[in-house]
């Protein structure tokens, strides 16, 4: 009964405006795709980058040609010329060249740099450019302060750029990992250049292997003299990123291999090590959590974010690790601390409380006497600039038919004005594709799965729509929101061709917190598959679906849930487009995938039961593999593997590969990008909407 009510309710949405597209214009070829002319449909918001102090922000405007920075009243809104200075987080330091140098990183006090070189760890003074070389044993598997590949992708992320080494506050220390991994099995990467061609040899371990072996060192920049902090390097562990408290030891979060237990200890000068949190549970903790824990109090308290009770949550504890009390409890996930008000002993945060597709700002005291919901309306509330003394905060919120705004609030959660609506004049000029967010009950009756759809421009629901799903489905990382899309991209495009568009979440992805997470411990991919065919079947029931054509696309994870679309789920999907696809997870690298699923060792039947190949006989419809052949995280062996199985089957299907690309096709070619979209708009033409892809795609 539900279900045919939102039905009901959408198809009245999409019938309702019909009337009032037929009047409105809709985008070319170029609005779409060679962007260049401002049709003035949204226009940016203000650029209020900061707070100036208590009762000042700062925005910047450009005009005639001029950018002018204004101090803006909050209370008032009077904007008065900024003729001050803004003090820097620290020092700016002009940069030195030194040749050989990885990662050039300045002390706060902007006296020193620090960087490697030939896989060592080096401070240049930089009053006397005199370069002190920290370590001495760097060599191709011996890292000192430069990440193994498995710690740069998986625990300290991308945004490292492979560093590993921290300066403390006092600029007196560095603290640095050395990675020795000499005993990480090498994957061989081929790059087809030249007469001959040549091998990438890469230390990667796959589920199972050896990982590379880490010390923590703590360096005395004056003496450079280096002490170890005493864990064992030959102990099958992790060390997340690692935090100077602000009594200047060195916090080191530490996981044992099954990444079931956490520990945070505190390391001295010396090196030696005291204990100050213990977390255990049944399935996995994420080593990798952003922001896991904030100092306050001048560090005599910590806040910790933990998903123990099932749902991601704030902790108080004192510094020596003694627990004081809950700040949040409750079956809804925070996701971030924005402001700690040490006066009031407040904190401000951002949860997904009301609607797990929507995020709001919150206030709570640290006691953990309730909580208060501080912004507003049925909206998604992105950017959050709470001011120094909390008394105010700005938000930019938006869903999905309405565009983004941005008000001035202050900490009662009343509305002191708006700043800006980034509607423009011809918003209401143009044909825009109507959006909504269903739920579809899971088939164990357990979850209400989010699903958003679009609909075509002037949607009939008399007639037979396509669908195209746009899938990724790793755990934790949901793309179903309740916020606004850009106008005028390729979305647009496919509105107006008459495809439905698609997105749905699985249990895993985050609306449901830990507890849905918890579901795919050693079998990750059945049970996001399984939510994905409910969603699908689901579709396929709607009177406005040709339930012949049933399209989904991802990359990644995303092209993995593919891969199982069309196998494993093939008696729903018909057609798909899975790019750098994980086709079996003894493939893929230790961390990652042995949080989910342990060993190949402790769990073969789940790594055999989640593999594409065993489903492989299942397959039917059509799908594409796309794959870079020098991807060096999903490496090219997992599509190789899958085409190999299929034709033995005597499968028919196609395969798109891209030399020398990485994970991401096109990211440094432009060319291989713009023929892979082309390519995939080319399938979608042919078979979706069974019609001539414009000549315009190939000009």
């Amino acid at each position: 009964m539900r279900k045919n009510l939102l039905l009901a309710a959408s198809i009245v949405v999409a019938c309702s405006s019909n009337v009032s597209f037929a009047q409105k214009k809709t985008f070319s070829f170029n609005d779409v795709f060679k962007p260049g002319a401002n049709l003035n449909i949204t226009k940016p918001l203000p650029d209020i980058s900061k707070w100036i102090d208590n009762e000042h922000y700062l925005e910047t405007k450009r005009e005639d040609g001029k950018t002018t920075q204004y101090s803006v009243d909050a209370k008032t809104g009077k904007a008065v010329v900024f003729t001050g200075q803004l003090k820097p987080a620290q020092p700016i330091v002009p940069m030195i060249g030194v040749e050989g140098a990885v990662n050039m990183t300045a002390s706060p006090d902007g006296k020193f740099f620090a960087y490697t070189k030939n896989n060592n760890l080096y401070t240049l003074e930089i009053a006397t450019h005199k370069e002190t070389q920290l370590t001495n044993d760097g060599s191709d598997n011996i890292l000192n302060g430069y990440a193994s590949w498995v710690y740069y992708e998986e625990i300290l992320g991308r945004a490292s750029h492979y560093k590993a080494f921290w300066w403390s506050d006092d600029s007196k220390h560095l603290a640095f990992m050395r990675f020795d991994q000499s005993m990480v099995p090498v994957f061989p990467i081929y790059v087809a250049d030249g007469q001959h061609g040549y091998l990438e040899n890469q230390r990667y371990p796959k589920a199972g292997d050896k990982n590379p072996e880490v010390k923590v060192g703590i360096v005395d920049v004056a003496s450079a003299k280096v002490s170890w902090a005493d864990f064992n390097d030959k102990d099958d562990q992790y060390f997340g990123t690692p935090m100077w408290a602000p009594d200047n030891t060195l916090w080191v979060q530490w996981m044992n291999r099954d990444q079931n237990n956490l520990k945070i200890y505190s390391v001295g000068f010396d090196g030696a090590k005291k204990q100050v949190y213990n977390e255990e549970q049944k399935t996995w903790i994420v080593l990798d959590e952003d922001d896991r824990f904030q100092f306050i109090n001048s560090g005599k308290q910590f806040i910790l974010k933990s998903d123990k009770s099932g749902w991601k949550q704030l902790y108080l504890y004192d510094a020596d690790g003694t627990f004081v009390n809950a700040i949040t409890q409750g079956d809804f996930t925070v996701t971030d601390v924005s402001f700690v008000d040490e006066k009031n002993n407040a904190v401000y945060f951002k949860a997904r409380k009301e609607n797990s597709a929507r995020f709001d700002l919150y206030k709570a005291p640290l006691n953990g006497k309730g909580i208060t919901r501080l912004t507003f309306g049925e909206y998604t509330h992105d950017a959050i600039n709470v001011s120094p003394d909390g008394k105010y905060f700005i938000t930019t919120y938006s869903n999905l038919n309405t565009p983004p705004t941005m008000a001035l609030v202050d900490n009662k959660g009343k509305v002191i004005r708006e700043l800006g609506d980034s509607k423009g004049a011809n918003f209401e000029s143009y044909a825009l594709p109507k959006t909504e967010l269903v739920r579809v009950k899971s088939d164990d009756g357990l979850f209400d799965l989010p699903v958003t759809i679009t609909y075509p421009i002037n949607f009939d629901p008399s007639k037979k729509y396509p669908v195209l799903v746009s899938i990724y489905g790793g755990p934790d990382a949901g793309t179903v929101y309740d916020r606004w899309k850009p106008i005028g991209g390729v979305n647009q495009w496919w509105a107006q061709e008459g495809l439905v568009q698609v997105a749905f979440d699985n249990r895993s992805s985050g609306h449901f917190g830990k507890n849905g997470m918890n579901y795919i411990y050693r079998q990750l991919g059945k049970y996001e598959i399984g939510d994905f065919m409910t969603c699908g079947r689901w579709l396929k029931k709607q009177p406005w679906m040709d339930n012949k054509k049933l399209c989904t696309t991802g990359g990644s994870f995303g092209g993995y849930m593919t891969c199982m679309a069309l196998t494993y789920g093939a008696d729903v999907f018909d057609f798909g487009i899975a790019q750098a696809s994980v086709t079996d997870w003894q493939l893929y690298d230790t961390h990652y995938t042995e949080r989910f699923m342990d060993t190949p060792k402790d769990n073969p039947d789940g790594y055999k039961s989640t593999a594409v190949v065993t489903s492989a006989n299942k397959y039917k419809g059509l799908l594409r593999i796309v794959h870079g052949t020098t991807d060096d995280n999903v490496h090219m062996q997992n599509s190789i593997q899958l085409i190999n199985k299929l034709e033995d089957l005597k499968k028919d299907f196609e395969f798109m590969l891209y030399p020398n690309e990485r994970h991401g096709i096109g990211s440094n070619v432009a060319a291989k990008r713009i023929h892979n979209a082309v390519e995939s708009y080319k399938f979608y033409y042919k078979n979706l909407l069974n019609k001539p892809m414009p000549e315009d795609f190939w000009k």
